[in-house]
Formats: C-alpha cells, sequence, structure tokens
C-alpha cells in the first residue's frame, strides 16, 4: 500500500490505549461545534467581538484529557523518534523558532489583552490542534517556510476542520471554493478537499508562497491579502503611493476585519514567544507523528475502513471531514488519515481485500414513479434507513436525485432492518408536531441543564433515553430531545451563520446560496408576519458544510 507520506515517527499504543484516545479525541473535537467567525478572501463585515463568540467556550478543559498524555505514556522507549532540538513541546519548538518582529502598537496590544484576558482560549485551541499541528508544522519546515504560518488556522478558523463562514470559506484554513480549486482543492459531491487537513495545508502554504512573493516578500502584505485578497492589498499600496503615504501594512486603507487579522496573527506570536513574561503556561501537544496519511487507491466504505482501523465510523469521519458522504469518491482521492499506530496494520489488512469488495453502498439515480418505500423494498431496507443515511428530512424526492443504498450481508441487513423499525416506532410516538435532536453530552453537562436548554423536563429526557433522572450522563453520550419544529440539529457538521441582508436579496436568493429551503430560513428566524427584508437585517441561517454550494 502506498502512503503520501513516509512516516519519520512510529508510536506504539497498546488496542485499550487507543480505543480510549481516540473516544476522547472524538469528544474533543465534537465539542467544537459552533459559530465560526467569518474568515474569507473577500470583504466580510463582522463584528468586533466575532473572535469572542467562537474562541471560548464555557466548558472547562482539564490538563490530564486529550490525545497528548496518552501519547507519551505508551511510547515505546526503545522506539521513541529522535526529537528536532530536544523539543518535546511543540508550542514550546513554534514559540522558540519564530524570528517575526512584533511591533509594539495599539493594535497588537488590543488583540493580546484580549487573549491574555481569556487564558482559556490557547488551551482549547491546543485541544484541537493536537492531532494535526505536527503534520502542519512538517509541511511548513519542508518548505522552508516561517512557523509563524503554523498559527493561521488559530485565527482562521480556531483549528476546527468543520468552521464555515457565512461567505462559504470552509475547513481549517478557510479556502473559498475558487481559491481552492486555484490551488488544486478538488471539490465535488463527495469530497471537500478544502476540508481534507493534509492536502488544505499543502495549498494554503503554496497560496502563501504565491503571495508573498507577488507583493514584494513582505510577510504582511502576504498574511492580509490571504484574508482580503491580493487585489486589494495591491491597490491600498498603489493608492498610498499616490498620494506619497508610507506604504507598510500599518499605514495601509484596508478593511476593518484585516486590519484586525494579522494583529490577532501578530499577538499570538508575541504571547508565545514571551510566555513566560505574560505569565501563560503553553500547552503540551508532543512533537511527534500520531497521524498518517494513507492512499488506499481505491473507492472505499468509510465504515469498513474505520473497521480495518479498529476504529468507529464517528472517529475516521472526524479525521476525515473532507468526505460529505459515507465513501470517498468513485475518482478520488481515496487518502485517508489515520493514527500512524495503526495504519501499517490497517494497510496489511486492506491489500487481502480485492477492491470491489471495499464498498457497501451503491448510488442509485431517482426514476419516474420511484418512492422512498419502493425503493427501499427493492433493496431490502427501509425508508429510516434510507432518510439517515441520505439525510432526509422528509419522504419528498425527485426524479434524477441520487439516493445512497446500503449493501450489506444479511445480518448486517437484519441489524440495519431492526435498528431502523425501532426507530420507526419511536418517531411515530413523539413526532407529532415536534422535531427530534440527538445532542452529545459535553463535560459539566448536567440533565437539568439541558433540560433548561431545550425548554422540556428531566423525566421527559429520560423517558425518551431509556434511563432514569438519577443515572450519571457520560462525556460524548448521545440523547434524543423531542423539540417543538423549530429547534435545529446541532451536530459536527451543522454551523450557524449570520448573514447581513444586502441590497437585492430575497428570501429564496439567500436560500440558494446556502442551499437551505426558503421555509427553513422562515421558521429559523421567525419571519412568519413578516413581508419583507431589508438590507442590514440579521438572517440566522443553520448551514450543513457538507452540502454548502461550491
Amino acid at each position: 500500500m502506498k502512503k503520501k507520506h513516509r512516516m519519520r515517527d512510529r508510536l506504539f499504543i497498546n488496542g485499550p490505549t487507543m480505543k480510549l484516545l481516540f473516544s476522547i479525541l472524538f469528544i474533543l473535537l465534537l465539542s467544537a461545534c459552533q459559530t465560526i467567525p467569518p474568515q474569507s478572501h473577500e470583504t466580510i463585515e463582522v463584528s468586533e467581538n466575532a473572535l469572542d463568540e467562537s474562541a471560548v467556550s464555557a466548558d472547562v478543559i482539564k490538563e490530564e484529557e486529550g490525545l497528548t498524555n496518552l501519547v507519551e505514556e505508551e511510547v515505546n522507549k526503545e522506539e521513541k523518534p529522535v526529537l528536532v532540538k530536544d523539543y518535546d513541546n511543540l508550542w514550546l519548538k513554534l514559540a522558540e523558532g519564530f524570528d517575526f518582529k512584533v511591533p509594539e502598537n495599539s493594535r497588537v496590544a488590543k488583540q493580546r489583552d484580549y487573549y491574555l484576558n481569556h487564558p482559556m482560549y490557547l488551551k482549547k485551541v491546543s485541544k484541537r490542534a493536537e492531532p494535526f499541528l505536527w503534520l502542519i508544522i512538517e509541511q511548513i519546515e519542508a518548505k522552508k517556510l516561517p512557523l509563524e504560518l503554523a498559527l493561521l488556522p488559530v485565527v482562521e478558523s480556531t483549528f476546527d476542520p468543520f468552521a464555515y463562514s457565512h461567505a462559504g470559506a470552509s475547513g481549517l484554513w478557510q479556502f473559498m471554493p475558487v481559491s481552492g480549486i486555484r490551488f488544486g482543492l478538488h471539490q465535488d459531491w463527495w469530497y471537500d478537499g478544502r476540508r481534507d487537513v493534509y492536502a488544505s495545508t499543502g495549498a494554503a502554504l503554496k497560496y502563501m508562497q504565491v503571495l508573498h512573493r507577488y507583493l514584494g516578500d513582505d510577510w504582511l502584505y502576504a498574511f492580509a491579502a490571504y484574508n482580503s485578497g491580493e487585489g486589494r492589498v495591491k491597490r491600498s499600496i498603489a493608492k498610498n503611493k499616490r498620494r506619497n503615504k508610507p506604504v507598510d501594512y500599518w499605514s495601509l486603507d484596508l478593511p476593518k476585519e484585516t486590519e484586525n487579522y494579522v494583529p490577532k496573527l501578530l499577538a499570538l506570536i508575541d504571547i508565545l514567544r514571551n510566555h513566560e513574561k505574560y505569565g501563560v503556561e503553553l500547552p503540551y501537544i508532543p512533537n511527534q507523528q500520531v497521524l498518517t496519511y494513507v492512499d488506499v487507491e481505491s473507492q472505499i466504505d468509510l465504515a469498513y475502513a474505520a473497521e480495518l482501523a479498529g476504529l468507529t465510523i464517528a472517529e475516521i469521519q472526524l479525521l476525515n471531514p473532507a468526505f460529505n458522504h459515507w465513501a470517498t469518491s468513485p475518482d478520488g482521492p481515496h487518502k485517508l488519515l489515520l493514527p500512524s499506530v495503526v495504519a501499517d496494520q490497517f494497510s496489511e489488512k486492506l491489500a487481502k481485500v480485492s477492491k470491489n469488495k471495499r464498498i457497501r453502498w451503491d448510488r442509485y439515480i431517482v426514476q419516474s414513479g420511484d418512492s422512498l418505500s419502493v425503493i427501499a423494498q427493492k433493496n431490502q431496507t427501509t425508508t429510516s434507513v434510507l432518510k439517515q443515511i441520505n439525510d432526509l428530512n422528509g419522504s419528498f424526492i425527485k426524479v434524477g436525485q441520487a439516493l445512497l443504498i446500503p449493501i450489506a450481508s444479511k445480518s448486517q441487513q437484519q441489524y440495519l432492518y431492526t435498528q431502523a423499525k425501532r426507530f420507526e416506532r419511536e418517531e411515530s410516538k413523539y413526532s407529532k408536531g415536534n422535531k427530534k435532536v440527538v445532542y452529545k453530552v459535553v463535560e459539566g453537562d448536567t440533565l437539568w441543564d439541558i433540560s433548561r436548554r431545550y425548554k422540556v423536563t428531566s423525566k421527559q429526557i429520560a423517558k425518551w433515553n431509556h434511563f432514569q433522572t438519577k443515572n450519571t450522563l457520560r462525556l460524548g453520550q448521545e440523547l434524543t430531545i423531542w423539540k417543538e419544529v423549530n429547534t435545529v440539529k446541532s451536530d459536527a457538521t451543522t454551523r450557524r451563520v449570520t448573514y447581513y441582508v444586502r441590497s437585492g436579496d430575497s428570501l429564496n436568493a439567500i436560500a440558494h446560496k446556502f442551499n437551505v429551503s426558503t421555509a427553513d430560513l422562515v421558521r429559523w428566524n421567525n419571519l412568519q408576519k413578516a413581508k419583507y427584508i431589508k438590507p442590514g437585517q440579521k438572517i440566522k441561517v443553520y448551514v450543513d458544510v457538507r452540502k454548502s454550494r461550491t
């Protein structure tokens, strides 16, 4: 089995620890679901507190949690990699490897004060960065670029691989669709390369190199251009030259977001470099490769890949957020990001499986006269399973629509059928006038808190989930909650976006832009009695990043 990247470091962890490691990783990544500050390569008006809303969550992060300590404790002593410059903490390696000069001015000081006044921010971002930071630094060093570039995902997406802005930017590096294509990030029904952590990192670094050369080898210009576009920065420089004004970044007339963007990055550099001076304890991420990019060389069912790797489906999807559905694309790419500790074992198992047996799903195109029940019956499944697989809220389908159909063994078919029937009974019992919400328990949650949030009772939640109110909730536990139809499901791929109505906008146009229905816009914003929308009005949109238009 070919691998795009040669593994330079190898970790050995026993099975139980591996499962615990990725269970925790799953919880931590899942907790990242939140509104993302719109960072795109277009001019976007955002509020000054956009960072405040996305940066800090109420949940408390314990030092002993996460990937880092588990990896450190279980490294085989004899096989422990040789660490570059003896750095065992990636954050320390970055802090002592920065070269940029950080000016002392009010714009940098404002952003630095924010970070220092929110000490949990860096720790929360670090938890999200744990699996990916080593791979990012590795690519930066291979291209001999400044280590400061490793902080761009902090400013762009708070290291959330599912990050999505109202302008359509997506992924850790917040690529716009056109920019993604420009730098080789393929986007189709199956796959969005902007959310491929490894591929998008390579594209972002290439983009930064282009911007750096185009704008006279000035990194501050390049950072500003990454946020608002090279044309805008170039025009601002030319404007200042015509008026005999200074042309350094600090003197340019740029959008407010861009004027804050570079100071945010520089403030982070200053804090990390002078962490002792500011009394900041650096989070710990071991300087070791924990993920490996593996080329499976054919389309593969992600559930089957998870089975071969010893992971859950949720875990493999969270490590590979670029895949929009349940399999890699028939036409590629077929590369998976997997834990290094299982990569070789996974490759050995996969090599024994013929390519035509790696897919257990079929793609069916709806024909005239079809209905969900007819399709389900023909394929020995149920309408509930088809709805779950294809993210359908109802039974409406249209001619030409693509549906995923499960192909499984008899025992798997029976399991799916039994599960679907149980879901059908539950839904028929509670769904009248209500909508099902799946809530995942995070640290600090109590049944009472969750009941208050959804305006139901603790007894109702316990009844819906078949346990007693005195039972202790578990981190990551999924709770089914039946709420009024205006409740919106929150999961790892759904983002709430605040859109400001522009002149000429209509509800239909906004719905089309975000690939949602006009009825949903009306429901989410309580617009039933409103005849018109007006410029400047705020519209809430709940976007599934896998379905966003490209």
